[in-house]
């Protein structure tokens, strides 16, 4: 195994990345594959990208040294790409990604020390007729693999796989961060599926892994808007970076320079366009909201967790802010260890009250325009209320929060119950308007906190903030998502902790029931009509229902899964054990809740998707890129045959017959078209023999 580096080219830092030990927001351009002949002299190349504002580079190969050598002396930070060849029907030929697997590792023991590689992108678009062919969840899972592979090897670089719209519900649950490939020339939907994306990214950091514009087809002066405009809603809808596509418009692709596409901010002869200039220009600064912030944190005997909490948020930006402290009878020197230690900070110290009534009494302390509310156990991010500010930019949003992240795992135990079920979420009606938002992550405005009489003292532990969050959306308020808005959240450090807060909550949704009984179910579980997120990247599983559009040609493949998706075991701590013990919690989350708010057992019910049928005959026919799957299902189309419905397997049906086809590419200008075929024996032998002819 490589051994890792001291300091990472490149790290994660909650929904961003960090390098050096500051955040960065990271500038890509994409470099490459170039015509063996025309390969430019990269030490030159790469000073002047350096020189155009980007912090790095996105390849499409594994480089040599000597790229990586270059690429450091420039400053410039390197995402390898594996190439190999998922264009085919890499599943039934196990071959093909175990030669895969062997590259990676082979290239990995080699130059994953390099301190110019920041991390790999294990594959780029598989093509979606092939994915629907092959299966969506086990070509998820042959992804998984080549990153976990990676992850084993050198842990310390990033690893991700380069998605697309028509394929989002392949989401790799196992990469570092989520990355797409987005091709749209008009703001607002640009700006909306972003939105979209970073719902389904979950915890991970959202980056733009390829945006760019034709100047074969458009003015160069077009691009150049297009790349300018992009940048900007990139870093406007809180993305972790972005990569323009493409430095240069020399360009191979399956072995044949591209002479009819022209992505490059550079031209053929490095000449640059006027989106270079853009690209260079662009430096995001954050709005000034001019609202002021209360910072409000309730404690009770929290001795152990206020001085991390306190720490992080005197380190915030985005003042000006004042930080109160409640401290709810504690008995433990809560009080001293904040009066000692955070003079700035002001205390209110109480009799113990219960967490609803400690939160109102801050609240009528509070001096500012916007209340924001966290826990003792949570580590706001830096720039936390600079992203929740630009939420209130909006007059119609009453309160906004974003996502509550655990920090990374340090012992077993930790790493199970990050990945458990019940810890404190977000609910969406849509991409940005919330249902819930966790009382640890919350910010209200002051006059619509009094308007809806603040929190209600009934709930002294739990449930306060999700009775709050229904009588602001009964009283007809906006809760506002931010995605970037996140703070830290320490889960219980033990598997008994974790049952006794689940007890907790449990007796909470008891009091909520009976203030709310419209919203519960006859078993009492809560009603949410919107989604709830578990912090685990939006993939397709067992019971997923994928929309892919008629004959799996809609653009944006969307996804409706009908468990949440929860974050999986931090790899340095799963094994058979952790495994076990995080089914065991699965189980037995749910049933505690249930027994503290009704006092019986019910064990989860899973109801799977019926299986499809199997198919009665797969065959292939070789071809060129004239005859491939487009040019087959116009011919059945001619022929009678109706598409079929959005969700199906198959393509097409006739009498009872149908059939799926995709198309492999093993080479240039070759093509395997693939067919499946469902129906009666005589009608698909048929069907072939016509097919074939």
């Amino acid at each position: 195994m490589a051994a890792p580096l001291i300091r990472p080219a490149l790290e994660i830092d909650g929904k961003f990345f960090r390098r050096n030990g500051r955040r960065l927001w990271l500038k890509t351009v994409t470099y490459g594959p170039f015509p063996p002949e025309k390969e430019p002299l990269a030490a030159v190349e790469l000073a002047r990208i350096r020189d155009a504002g980007f912090d790095s580079i996105r390849l499409f190969s594994l480089p040599d040294r000597q790229l990586l050598e270059a690429a450091e002396r420039c400053g410039v930070i390197v995402f390898a790409g594996l190439d190999w060849n998922h264009h085919e029907d890499f599943l039934s030929q196990p071959g093909i990604l175990s030669a895969a697997r062997i590259r990676l590792a082979g290239w990995l023991e080699t130059h994953a020390n390099h301190p110019a590689l920041a991390g790999i992108y294990v594959g780029n678009e598989i093509p979606c007729d092939l994915v629907r062919w092959m299966g969506p969840a086990p070509v998820r899972e042959a992804i998984e693999g080549l990153i976990e592979l990676g992850k084993r090897t050198a842990p310390h670089l990033l690893f991700a796989y380069a998605n697309y719209p028509s394929t989002e519900y392949l989401e790799p649950g196992t990469a570092d961060f989520s990355a797409f490939n987005i091709y749209l020339e008009e703001k607002e939907p640009f700006a909306a599926y972003l939105r979209r994306l970073q719902n389904i990214a979950g915890d991970r950091p959202l980056l733009v892994s390829e945006f760019g514009m034709d100047t074969h087809r458009n003015s160069p002066g077009a691009q150049a808007h297009s790349l300018g405009w992009a940048l900007e809603i990139a870093h406007r809808e809180e993305t972790a970076g972005f990569t323009a596509y493409a430095w240069s418009d020399l360009w191979m692709n399956a072995g044949r320079e591209i002479l009819d596409w022209s992505f490059g901010i550079t031209d053929r002869m490095g000449n640059p366009k006027p989106a270079l200039q853009v690209c260079r220009d662009f430096s995001p600064a954050p709005p000034a909201t001019g609202l002021r912030f209360s910072v409000i944190v309730c404690t009770r005997n929290g001795g152990e967790r206020i001085e991390n909490c306190l720490r992080a948020i005197a380190a915030m930006d985005g003042g000006p802010y004042e930080t109160l402290v409640i401290d709810d009878g504690s008995d433990d020197g809560t009080a001293k260890i904040v009066s000692r230690n955070f003079p700035n900070v002001r205390l209110l110290s109480i009799p113990p009250s219960g967490l609803s009534a400690a939160r109102n009494i801050g609240a009528d302390a509070a001096s500012g325009d916007i209340l924001a509310f966290t826990d003792d156990d949570c580590e706001p991010d830096r720039e936390w209320l600079v992203r929740l500010g630009k939420a209130f930019l909006d007059p119609g949003i009453s309160a906004a929060g974003g996502p509550n992240l655990p920090p990374l795992a340090r012992t077993p135990i930790e790493a199970v119950i990050r990945s458990a079920p019940g810890a404190p979420s977000h609910v969406l009606l849509d991409d940005t308007r919330a249902e819930h938002l966790p009382g640890c992550n919350i910010a209200v405005r002051k006059e619509v906190f009094a308007a809806v009489g603040g929190f209600d003292p009934i709930f002294r532990t739990a449930g306060d903030d999700v009775d709050f969050c229904w009588r602001l959306s009964d009283s007809g308020h906006r809760l506002g998502f931010v995605p970037g808005a996140f703070v830290w959240h320490w889960r219980r450090p033990s598997i008994r902790a974790f049952l006794r807060q689940q007890m907790g909550y449990g007796k909470a949704e008891k009091l909520l029931l009976a203030k709310h009984p419209v919203r519960f179910g006859k078993n009492g579980d809560a009603r949410w009509t919107g989604f709830v997120y578990g912090g685990g990247a939006v993939g397709v599983g067992e019971t997923s229902i994928i929309y892919h559009g008629a004959m799996g040609q809609a653009g944006y493949q969307s996804i409706v899964n009908r468990m949440l998706p929860l974050r999986p075991i931090d790899p340095t701590f799963r094994d058979c054990r952790t495994e076990f013990l995080l089914s065991f919690l699965n189980l037995l989350q749910p049933m505690a809740r249930r027994w503290a708010r009704n006092r019986r057992f019910k064990l989860p019910s899973s109801k799977a998707l019926p299986p499809h049928p199997e198919p009665t005959l797969e065959f292939g026919i070789p071809g060129d890129d004239t005859t491939c799957r487009d040019h087959h299902l116009r011919a059945l189309l001619e022929k009678g045959w109706q598409a079929t419905g959005d969700t199906d397997p198959w393509d097409l049906e006739k009498g009872g017959t149908r059939i799926l086809i995709a198309t492999a590419r093993p080479g240039p200008n070759m093509t395997n078209n693939l067919f499946r075929v469902w129906g009666s024996p005589e009608a698909a032998l048929a069907l072939r023999r016509e097919i074939s002819a």
